[in-house]
């Protein structure tokens, strides 16, 4: 069945990870045989092969760069500028993938019919483009609002404030404080071009500011439930119930320490804690408790986001298992039209809605 996975850091993996995405997982993971620089070194599960053998045919696809401060300690960089750059040494890497024939960038409806319609006739879709969404993961790599602009020239079609910690527009994960001056007319900027908001990662209090000021499309590209795993990461059944009200669709992130309370990383393991894809799908049927139906759910993987088989499903050998989901789905009592809606229909909708 047709796949839309709604968040890979495909271009982080490429770029910073360094790994050639066109070539097999199982060859990527010998060639880091030995390497200990990364937690996830030799556990990569995405690569463009396993995208085409789980009919994954349309991602939303990050560029992400940190700004920063000086009393910071996470990773990133120190100036605007070089994130900036980071960012688009990302978006050449996407644009070299066009050129070679393995990604289609999508950036409207009509492209994006298009390539539906040349992916779903393909028979063998070992040799076609993945399409993408070019979406921006935290805020800080916009320099000013006239980058932007830049960046929607380019194809940027969502964007999402914040990431962890402080962020120069918002704050997220980890963090608190409402939206600055700056983080309100970045989203006021984002309505008038019409790019997406992405809400995840927010802090509650930027994310209540935000569902105020920001009047255009909003999704969560991956976020799972509070009530479920309590973490500031995830949302409250409030934050939930606002997101459905605004049309919104909320993708099920596969990252284990988001699945599992008290998660120990680098001390947890999926077998041990029994952390399996099903486990992905309490947390959509739980916002489907909240919905009252199954329009409000997708996919949104984050199986490359800084984390490997070492810390997703235990049943999930790589993305393309992906493709286990709708017989799940199936067992839980789910009709064939909702689980149409999940693997791909509830974002095709949002995407419709919004572009057409």
């Amino acid at each position: 069945m047709l796949t839309i996975d709604a968040h890979l850091d495909l271009s982080m993996n490429a770029m910073e990870w360094n790994r050639d995405l066109t070539r097999p997982v199982s060859e990527i993971n010998a060639r880091e045989e030995g390497l200990r620089d990364k937690p996830d070194r030799g556990n990569a599960v995405v690569s463009l092969p396993e995208l085409r053998k789980g009919n994954i045919g349309l991602v939303v696809a990050t560029q992400i760069a940190r700004y920063v401060a000086p009393e910071n300690s996470l990773p990133g960089w120190h100036s605007p500028e070089q994130a900036w750059a980071q960012t688009q040494g990302q978006l050449a890497w996407y644009q070299a993938m066009v050129e070679k024939g393995e990604m289609r960038q999508i950036k409207n409806w009509k492209e994006l019919e298009t390539h539906l319609e040349i992916w779903n006739a393909a028979i063998e879709k070992s040799k076609e483009p993945v399409g993408f969404i070019l979406s921006l993961e935290g805020a800080d790599s916009i320099v000013n609002l006239d980058y932007l602009e830049k960046a929607y020239e380019y194809g940027l079609r969502a964007l999402g404030p914040a990431h962890y910690g402080p962020g120069r527009y918002a704050h997220g994960t980890d963090a608190s404080a409402p939206l600055n001056s700056a983080g309100k007319d970045l989203l006021r900027k984002m309505d008038e071009l019409g790019i997406i908001l992405d809400a995840t990662h927010l802090c509650d209090l930027a994310f209540w500011d935000a569902l105020e000021i920001f009047q255009g499309p909003i999704w969560a590209s991956h976020n799972n439930c509070r009530a479920l795993v309590d973490h500031n990461r995830q949302f409250s059944d409030e934050m939930i119930k606002a997101l459905i009200d605004r049309g919104a669709v909320i993708g099920g992130a596969f990252d284990a320490w988001m699945l599992s309370p008290g998660w120990e990383r680098g001390k947890s393991t999926p077998k041990e804690r029994d952390v399996r894809i099903s486990t992905v799908l309490d947390h959509l049927d739980h916002i489907c408790q909240i919905a009252g139906n199954a329009n409000h759910i997708g996919i949104g993987s984050d199986l490359d986001g800084a984390f490997g088989s070492e810390q997703s499903p235990w049943d999930l050998e790589t993305i393309a298992d992906l493709q286990k989901i709708p017989d799940l789905l199936l067992k839980r009592g789910y009709s064939k039209t909702d689980i149409e809606k999940v693997m791909h229909g509830n974002w095709l909708d949002f995407l419709k809605k919004n572009w057409s």
